[in-house]
């Protein structure tokens, strides 16, 4: 694999990643897809709660009395390549409005794609999203989600540009 000629003409390579990095990659590419927006990020000094990074959304109604929003992220990243299942333990995913999870999907070749999927899809979760409780079993309770060819298609409406004007509105996510 030659990194310096697939840079020089734009065809993005994943494989070459091992999972830390891969991760890491998707977390910076989170963060900047929404300092483009204009939003403020916040990164924690200790990662013992599975929150990535902080999102602050200013208020624009006008009212000085009003707060701004602030999201709490946490990244996944995924390769086209290898189907498999990605989850979040449910002490650390609360299911509420302010918490998303920010998928990052990779296939070789290909420009990153960002999804920005509400914890609220696992209130009463239906295919790809799972939310297993083990009860009697030693895993801790999550929620999750199947990743396979066919999942991409069905989370289309969480695209990052899609959601991203609403988002910013604070017309979404709203309760399900």
């Amino acid at each position: 694999m030659d990194l310096a000629r697939d840079a020089a003409i734009g065809a993005p390579t994943w494989a070459h990643l091992d999972t830390l990095r891969l991760g890491k990659w998707g977390e910076y590419f989170t963060k900047m897809a929404f300092v483009r927006a204009g939003l403020d990020v916040y990164s924690p000094e200790v990662d013992d709660r599975a929150i990535d990074f902080l999102v602050r959304i200013p208020d624009n109604s006008g009212d000085p009395g009003t707060s701004p929003r602030y999201l709490e992220i946490q990244v996944k990243s995924v390769r086209a390549a290898k189907p498999g299942y990605t989850f979040m333990r449910k002490r650390h995913f609360p299911i509420r409005a302010d918490t998303l999870l920010a998928l990052v999907h990779l296939a070789e070749g290909v420009e990153a794609v960002l999804y920005l999927i509400p914890s609220l899809v696992w209130r009463n979760p239906v295919w790809p999203f799972t939310s297993p409780d083990y009860e009697g079993k030693k895993s801790e309770p999550e929620h999750g989600i199947w990743i396979k060819p066919e999942t991409f298609p069905k989370l289309e409406p969480y695209l990052f540009p899609n959601v991203l004007p609403q988002l910013i509105a604070g017309t979404w996510p709203r309760e399900m």
